[in-house]
């Protein structure tokens, strides 16, 4: 197996997102922006969140847990909670984080989505895209309804103060043997498929794998420059968003 990633920052503004990777595993975190104006009861951001819950899932992957992915990111949650017990962690508006792991054991390839990092797994003859699109289907975006649906039954679930947000995944598995490639997002990363409709999922894997992350960055940041006023007003999400990528070759 071999293993690629870059990660760059939207123009101006820190990174927010976090890969790590190991022998046989990888993991993509986006911590989320938080809005201009909302006290998140916390005295650390979504980059210090990104950074110590990668850092918890790095330490259980690393020595081989047999653990399922969900409570590898349940236990990780909960050790990070306990890295700032002296913030408020009963505020919704809690620092939070996406994640995307994939992991190979035994002759399979596991995989956990919790968010909008989607996981695109190419078996030869197709490609599996796992994508926790339920952020994309919420009934209001005010700053408001987001606060109550976040980590809801019926809203949307994040890496964040609640362990149990782990189970909330999108899980599974396929066998090793038939896996050609498997790729992992962030939503900034991902925009040339989900935000600009300038390519398929076949053809942003196709990309990433043959002229790298830079040049997918290099293609978004682009299409971001390209975009109108009246198409922005229409799509949600910020004019420019932290793009990382991991690639997974398997021989």
């Amino acid at each position: 197996m071999h293993i690629s990633y870059a990660s760059v920052a939207a123009p101006g503004l820190p990174n927010e997102d976090r890969a790590v990777t190991g022998d046989g595993w990888a993991v993509l975190l986006d911590g989320a922006t938080v809005r201009p104006g909302v006290d998140s009861g916390c005295v650390h951001g979504p980059r210090w969140l990104a950074g110590r819950l990668a850092g918890a899932l790095a330490r259980r992957l690393a020595g081989g847990t047999r653990a399922a992915l969900a409570d590898v990111l349940a236990e990780s949650i909960a050790e990070t909670c306990d890295a700032h017990r002296g913030c408020d962690l009963a505020n919704p508006d809690s620092p939070s984080a996406t994640a995307a792991i994939v992991r190979a054991r035994e002759g399979r390839l596991d995989w956990l989505v919790l968010a909008d990092s989607p996981v695109v797994v190419d078996l030869g003859d197709r490609l599996e895209v796992i994508c926790d699109d339920r952020v994309a289907r919420l009934p209001s975006y005010t700053p408001e309804a987001v606060r109550a649906l976040r980590n809801s039954p019926g809203g949307f679930w994040v890496a964040s103060t609640r362990p149990e947000a782990a189970y909330e995944a999108l899980t599974g598995s396929v066998a090793l043997a038939d896996v050609r490639r498997a790729a992992l997002f962030s939503d900034g990363a991902a925009r040339l498929v989900e935000r600009f409709g300038r390519l398929d999922w076949p053809a942003l894997v196709d990309l990433l794998d043959r002229e790298g992350t830079l040049e997918l960055v290099r293609r978004t940041r682009e299409a971001e420059r390209a975009e109108t006023e009246a198409e922005r007003a229409v799509r949600r999400g910020k004019p420019h968003d932290d793009a990382t990528a991991v690639l997974l070759r398997f021989r």
